[in-house]
């Protein structure tokens, strides 16, 4: 099979191409990427087509560059990449079951109180199940870290929850870069609900620490009952790796990704 890295060329538009592929049955256009993604049925199973326009090829190919160094359970990894005649390309992963927590959606941030929700309804789980998914997206990052990647643009849009089979997936690691880097620009992409100081701050160093204070915010948001930050599920042991992950100051947080889960996995014992 050919390596990720190298596209099929496929020799008709994407529209033709999606037909072949098999029957459209869901489309997502509303993501800030500019993306467009299909839920398509195949002979060989359900699929999630996600298509990059030629102005997206740079995401493409850091999507591209991640998934070729890191292999997690957790992290939904393509099958495979398409090169299309119109110019667009697509990655087509495995369709997988359950909801994302805070999807795309016109309501906007009220989408994530809706009873009927994914995000609601993850947390309206028992707190035990909680920490495990919370744990699995730790334990993906250690990995991210290990290969040499930062997380960019990490928040509850990038996770997915299987409520049937209890499993919590990362969905999206398209923006993730090789780091350390100094950042050239005003501010990198992201939700500044998730979002490191730094972040912000042209000329900063994104490392390491940046993704310790991204998944800090994931611990403190998830492992809340509302979405307020005024339900706290956890414990004072929990809540204090939580505020030394997330100090503004790069230099107090935990050092790596892997400190950052054994002192969570510490914290959290059986009750």
């Amino acid at each position: 099979m050919p390596s990720l890295l190298t596209p099929i060329p496929v020799g008709f538009d994407l529209a033709r191409w999606l037909d072949a592929l098999g029957t459209r049955f869901a489309a997502f256009a509303q993501q800030g990427s500019g993306c467009v993604s299909y839920g398509v049925a195949t002979p060989a199973g359900r699929r999630f087509v996600k298509t990059f326009r030629r102005e997206s090829e740079g995401l493409l190919r850091r999507a591209l560059t991640v998934h070729a160094a890191v292999a997690h359970e957790a992290i939904a990894a393509p099958l495979a990449v398409y090169h299309l005649r119109s110019g667009e390309h697509a990655l087509v992963y495995p369709w997988l079951d359950g909801g994302v927590l805070y999807p795309a959606d016109p309501r906007g941030a009220a989408v994530r109180t809706d009873p009927d929700g994914a995000m609601a309804r993850f947390r309206a789980l028992p707190t035990a199940r909680v920490e495990a998914a919370l744990d699995a997206v730790l334990d993906a990052h250690v990995a991210v870290a290990a290969a040499g990647f930062v997380a960019v643009d990490f928040y509850d849009g990038c996770l997915l929850y299987d409520f049937a089979a209890s499993r919590m997936h990362v969905v999206d690691v398209d923006e993730y870069r090789p780091g350390p880097f100094t950042l050239d620009a005003d501010r990198l992409p992201g939700s500044t609900r998730f979002m490191a100081p730094e972040e912000f701050r042209r000329g900063a160093v994104i490392d390491e620490r940046t993704t310790v204070f991204n998944l800090g915010r994931m611990l403190r948001l998830l492992l809340d009952g509302g979405d307020v930050e005024a339900a706290w599920r956890g414990t004072e042991r929990q809540l204090a790796v939580i505020t030394r992950g997330t100090d503004p100051h790069p230099g107090h947080r935990h050092a790596t990704v892997g400190e950052l889960a054994t002192a969570w996995r510490a914290a959290t014992t059986p009750r």
